[in-house]
């Protein structure tokens, strides 16, 4: 972590200093801003969390609720949600704070009992990231990203107590085009209306959005008709893996699901519960809490379940839904329009909760989607740039409806239909879904924003498109041993690593130095043509490198001064953009991730950490273009 680099700042380093002019929360509505969040669920917050780190844009958080969650809804986080935690800073509270999921374990019946554990898998393979699966209460994401909107420079929170009940898009007009009607949900201002324009509108408000109906969007799919009920509890067991995931499927009465929760005794169960008509609903059940439970403790005879105490409770009904497009923009209008309003989280796809990925490809969406409104905003790139969001998140999301439509049925089967003295089907799906469950199979495909594959071989373990599976290197400086994508910060920024062929200790002369020269001098670099004048060489790409040779046998004062620039106000010296392989940990990035130890290579990297492209440490010229294709030039 860096700070002080503007001078000293005694205190606490993640609060910034306040904005000068920014909003103080509960003022009147301001008549315009750049954007408007709609919804303060995961998606809504971690976009707001991004925008407000950039006092500059204007951003104003609506939500018809009248404070933040406390409880209930979501639970699971993904090592790739942990991934982009530590990206905003707060992965290392999870770890210590949450339940870490190690192991699934599956009961069933068998001969010798009513309910068998009949297998145990490890639930994050070994290698496939360096972040745990962990769950914890949803009310606590959002106070992460509250947190970081709090101390912000913008000091940006959610306006509560108000909801989006219709929008209207000015086509014919650059300034502020969308025109928001607000209606307050607090009591004694019930019904009173407000309007604000903005810039862009982003629909985070949920499977019911009225900003997907303001724009004409539905969401299409089916349902399973089938009602489950998911329970919070703190209860006294002896069913012996209360502490483990584990699916449970009795003879007779269905199928349950165990999921422990944070502080070592709370648990939540997601029940099987009835079967529901074409046209009924779960609501028409009349069910509740004391229903779920009754029915747990069927499904875990003969164990026995004495609850003590009910947190939060909710019925469902499992149903898989996809809009056509994340944005206000008609296909046939893509050439001469760009987007004004796009869709996240539930307002687009919707799925039942038991494969743990609504929260987290909810925040995807906008992890995806907020550097480019920063890039966009701040005139770094036009806004041409927007189109890449429903095209890629939509393929995301439908990926994550196909996989949710089939994995429910699995979930679902019956007992009698297993066959005899075999893994468990549910098992055998489970153990073949990991990836796609830990949220590593998301791959954007070949556009202006992700390369071709044409020199993939340099790099064979940073594919091209997916996030980047980070490895531990060592800071070359301080000798500090760390994972390289935790230099990775959600700012907007993309990321140039350049790894070293053998031979190459960073004097000058050599393919590392040759490249770090160019970059930092050459008319034609990125760095030259879309880092204004005055600003940091690093404001727009954060170049690093990454050596074969052990620390100690490296010299950082003959680094190229790219990599050892002068930064801030002072001009103060980075010492934290040069590492190398991890030889003493045995741990050597080039051979984890296949790199090229002959001939090194660029792996370029997008600000949501996915990779954009892998080029030849010679290439200067398709580098050049790569960024030509979405970045501005500047003056």
């Amino acid at each position: 972590m860096q700070y002080h680099l503007n001078g000293f700042q005694p205190g606490d380093p993640d609060v910034h200093s306040a904005a000068p002019g920014h909003r103080v929360p509960g003022s009147p509505l301001p008549a315009t801003v750049d954007v408007l969040i709609a919804g303060t669920g995961p998606a809504g917050l971690c976009l707001a969390a991004q925008l407000a780190r950039v006092p500059q844009i204007r951003t104003l958080v609506v939500e018809p609720k009248l404070g933040p969650m406390e409880k209930g809804q979501a639970d699971g986080i993904s090592v790739r949600s942990m991934e982009m935690f530590q990206a905003f800073g707060f992965a290392e509270k999870f770890k210590r704070e949450a339940v870490w999921i190690n192991e699934a374990t599956f009961w069933a019946p068998s001969a010798e009992s009513p309910l068998s554990r009949v297998a145990r898998v490890q639930d994050v393979p070994d290698g496939i990231s360096e972040m745990p699966h962990v769950l914890i209460n949803q009310a606590r994401v959002h106070d992460m990203f509250l947190d970081i909107m709090k101390n912000a420079p913008s000091r940006l929170a959610p306006d509560y107590g108000l909801k989006v009940v219709d929008l209207v898009v000015d086509p014919h007009t650059s300034d502020h085009p969308v025109t928001v009607t607000l209606e307050h949900t607090a009591p004694g201002r019930e019904g009173q209306t407000a309007q604000v324009r903005a810039n862009y509108v982003v629909g985070c408000d949920g499977a019911r959005s009225a900003v997907r109906r303001a724009i004409g969007g539905a969401l299409h799919g089916d349902a399973a008709h089938q009602a489950w009920g998911v329970i919070d509890l703190l209860a006294v067991t002896d069913f012996p893996d209360w502490r483990m995931k584990s699916f449970v499927r009795s003879l007779d009465h269905g199928t349950l699901m165990v999921l422990p929760r944070e502080g070592g005794h709370l648990v939540r169960l997601y029940v099987e519960m009835d079967q529901l008509g074409e046209q009924e609903r779960v609501a028409d059940r009349g069910l509740d809490a004391s229903d779920i439970i009754a029915k747990a403790q069927r499904i875990l005879q003969p164990f026995t379940l004495d609850v003590k105490e009910v947190v939060w409770w909710s019925l469902y009904e499992i149903g898989h839904r996809l809009t056509d497009k994340f944005d206000d923009v008609p296909p046939a209008q893509v050439a001469t329009r760009t987007p004004r309003v796009m869709l996240a989280g539930d307002a687009c796809h919707t799925h039942s909760p038991k494969a743990g990925q609504g929260m987290n490809v909810s925040m995807g969406d906008t992890f995806n989607l907020g550097w480019k409104l920063v890039s966009v905003l701040t005139g770094r790139a036009g806004p041409a740039l927007l189109h890449s969001y429903s095209g890629e998140r939509r393929a995301a999301a439908k990926a994550l409806v196909d996989f949710d439509h089939e994995w429910a049925r699995v979930v679902g089967a019956r007992a009698e239909d297993e066959a005899p003295d075999t893994l468990p089907r549910v098992a055998r799906a489970f153990v073949n879904n990991l990836p796609f469950t830990c949220g590593l199979t998301v791959q954007y495909e070949h556009s202006a924003l992700t390369g071709p594959a044409t020199h993939q071989h340099l790099a064979r373990g940073f594919e091209l498109g997916k996030r980047l599976h980070s490895a531990p290197v060592v800071r070359l400086a301080d000798a500090r041993p760390m994972h390289l994508g935790h230099c990775i910060e959600a700012d907007a920024r993309w990321r140039l690593f350049l790894f070293a062929p053998a031979g190459d200790a960073g004097a000058a002369g050599g393919p590392v130095a040759t490249l770090c020269d160019w970059l930092e001098h050459d008319a034609a670099s990125p760095l030259r043509r879309h880092t204004a004048p005055g600003e940091d060489i690093d404001a727009v790409i954060d170049t690093r490198a990454v050596f074969q040779p052990a620390f100690r046998d490296l010299d950082f004062g003959a680094m190229p001064t790219l990599l050892r620039p002068p930064v801030g106000r002072y001009r103060l010296c980075d010492y934290e953009k040069v590492f190398c392989a991890d030889l003493k940990g045995g741990d050597d990035i080039f051979a984890m991730r296949g790199v090229d130890r002959t001939a090194g290579c660029v792996v370029v990297v997008r600000p949501d950490q996915h990779v954009a492209h892998v080029l030849p440490l010679q290439a200067h010229a398709a580098l050049a273009a790569f960024f030509e294709g979405f970045l501005l030039t500047t003056a």
